[in-house]
């Protein structure tokens, strides 16, 4: 029969690769689409990274690598983490992978046994729940309002944990609201976590370069909870490597020899010449990755000022990562001839097809009062996209 795994019939597809399928089959038909749905910089490589890369072709980096990554690498991420965080890691303590989602798929799978309750603060990123249902783990959401900057209290982390709690996902700054935890924010959520010895923190990271708020904080850095958080980073975002596919974790060294037993069987080491560009991406100059942030910043500026014009939306202000993620639910009930607006996928749907942007509806990231629109595009795309929306959405009725 044709028949797939209850593995693999418990899993959604993935909402933002979806609408990204959708926008550019409207492309494909010549409709002019902006696309705001993928959460990917529109920078190039930075040179001094390409260079790398085309040095460790002609030195014949082309055979299998280390399943944990290479020894050069890894003391990169070391450096890098002691130099940028404060955070003391041995080679030992890190494990590179296939981007950062897979380093989060490692750990969880390394981790969660069948009816462990995983914490993810809602809005998250589409995958987390999906890979905790793959671990068979019980995703359990903790909702956090735009009112409250979508950020989590101490009280309702200490509400969700049971006996059954295994680990909590942290994202910050956040996919898909761009919020950023303070350094308070993370202590106090720390001394929650204190008094159940049993969670493990994964801790993912890996918009940390894409800030407006000054120095990134990472839970990692509290003496007394280190030991249970796996730090989860990488190169996709900071310098516009998504395609290039390295992440890391850097770990308790139980956890990482569970999640290196685990690659080995099903993915080995990650591209040896991508480690070589990761390499000199961490240990080279970083002025391009300030140049990158300064632009995103300029680009939430203009986002924002923008979607506080649009009459219907309420709009907060991230503090990171390059994503807005307005409240729109004051459109559900609304129509457009025949057209009804019944949740925020519909809406993004209807923003696609008549608006010519790409969004995401908040559905799939567990707000779906929400929709989430990227700005890593041009001002010009963003200024046009825009107006687009603010026209669209103003034939509601």
């Amino acid at each position: 029969m044709n028949t797939l795994s209850d593995r693999l019939n418990r899993l959604a597809p993935s909402a933002t690769l979806a609408m990204s399928q959708r926008s550019s089959e409207l492309k494909a038909q010549g409709v002019d689409v902006i696309n705001m749905s993928v959460g990917e910089p529109d920078f190039n490589t930075p040179d001094h990274i390409k260079a790398a890369a085309i040095r460790a072709v002609e030195e014949n980096y082309s055979r299998y690598s280390p399943v944990p990554g290479y020894p050069a690498l890894k003391q990169a991420i070391v450096q890098k983490l002691k130099r940028e965080n404060g955070l003391d890691y041995a080679p030992s303590q890190i494990l590179c992978s296939n981007g950062a989602k897979q380093s989060v798929c490692n750990a969880i799978m390394a981790l969660v046994n069948a009816g462990d309750e995983v914490i993810i603060p809602a809005p998250y990123w589409v995958s987390y729940p999906q890979m905790v249902l793959l671990a068979e783990g019980t995703p359990v959401f903790v909702e956090a309002t735009i009112e409250q900057d979508f950020k989590i209290t101490p009280q309702q982390l200490e509400a969700a944990i049971t006996p059954n709690t295994r680990a909590l996902i942290l994202c910050s700054p956040s996919n898909p609201t761009g919020s950023v935890y303070s350094r308070e924010e993370l202590e106090a959520l720390k001394d929650v976590l204190l008094c159940h010895p049993r969670v493990i923190v994964l801790a993912d990271e890996i918009y940390e370069h894409i800030n407006y708020v000054g120095q990134h904080a990472s839970i990692a850095q509290f003496a007394d909870i280190k030991d249970r958080v796996v730090v989860i980073n990488g190169v996709s975002k900071a310098y516009a490597m998504t395609g290039w596919r390295i992440g890391f974790i850097a770990a308790p060294e139980w956890i990482v020899k569970g999640c290196n037993k685990l690659q080995g069987q099903y993915t080995s080491g990650p591209c040896s010449v991508s480690q070589k560009a990761a390499e000199e991406a961490f240990a080279g100059p970083q002025e391009c990755v300030e140049v990158m942030r300064q632009a995103f910043e300029r680009r939430r500026d203009l986002i924002v000022k923008l979607a506080k014009e649009i009459p219907g939306l309420e709009v907060n202000r991230p503090e990171g990562a390059f994503y807005l993620f307005p409240k729109c639910s004051s459109f559900f009930g609304k129509k457009d001839g025949d057209r009804v607006i019944n949740s925020s996928t519909d809406l993004a749907m209807y923003l696609l097809e008549v608006g010519h942007v790409a969004t995401v509806g908040g559905d799939a990231f567990g707000s779906p009062e929400c929709f989430r629109m990227s700005y890593a595009t041009s001002d010009e795309n963003i200024i046009e996209a825009m107006r687009r929306i603010k026209e669209t959405l103003a034939r509601l009725a």
